[in-house]
């Protein structure tokens, strides 16, 4: 019973991490302005960049990754050690290594929730995807690093932030797939992968029309806004 409360517990530490809207509260800080009405409207770097420069974005994404990764430390470390504090009869090594895999793909998948569906914005968010980046170093860094190369070098070659966020959520879910990974954690990348590429469906629309903005361009969001 101590053992689920605390994978509970922290599930719940999971979410706040995620729902810690570093991009809103960036333009809250530094100009005042909810940035849900600018830009492409979302809370991700990508429109704090458009909408209050590189430094801020730069930080912006900073935070986000390291939100993700922080919630793995949470189901890995936290999560047993209070188990052990709360519990008369501490979980036994073996205990731990069959069930902290299980919570360390949940606690992903809670974080990636969190950041999309703030329960601070009314359930609003970002696309999850620098979140997402932080929950694979964390968890298995060879994937990480995979994602990050590919999102790297379709960006380089694009400028489209969100192909490359796609692409790299898809690398993800292959490379999970080809290396030795536990199952929670193969589970938790394609979940994951596949919540950030539907989370970007209207990009996908406009990759398919032609109409996506690369970055130093405006966001088509921005302009129908502009027009209303």
């Amino acid at each position: 019973m101590a053992f689920w409360t605390a994978c509970a517990v922290g599930l719940v530490i999971a979410y706040l991490l995620g729902a810690t809207p570093s991009g809103y509260l960036a333009g809250k800080l530094l100009r005042g302005i909810d940035i849900r009405e600018h830009g492409s409207r979302s809370t991700g770097a990508t429109n704090v960049l458009r909408t209050l420069g590189k430094w801020p974005a730069l930080v912006v994404l900073i935070a986000d990754v390291l939100k993700g990764a922080a919630a793995i430390l949470v189901a890995r470390v936290f999560c047993p050690w209070l188990s052990r504090v709360l519990s008369q009869v501490p979980p036994t090594d073996l205990d731990l290594q069959m069930w902290v895999p299980w919570v360390v793909g949940l606690a992903g998948i809670a974080v990636l929730l969190g950041h999309s569906r703030s329960i601070w914005l009314n359930f609003t968010g970002g696309k999850s995807a620098a979140t997402g980046l932080g929950v694979l170093l964390a968890m298995s860094w060879p994937v990480g690093l995979g994602a990050a190369a590919t999102f790297g070098i379709v960006l380089a070659s694009t400028r489209i932030v969100s192909l490359s966020s796609i692409l790299a959520a898809l690398t993800s879910i292959v490379l999970v797939c080809a290396f030795e990974q536990l199952l929670p954690y193969r589970l938790l990348v394609i979940a994951g992968g596949l919540y950030v590429i539907v989370r970007h469906r209207a990009n996908i629309g406009r990759l398919l029309a032609g109409t996506e903005p690369r970055l130093g361009q405006s966001s088509p969001d921005a302009k129908a806004g502009a027009q209303v």
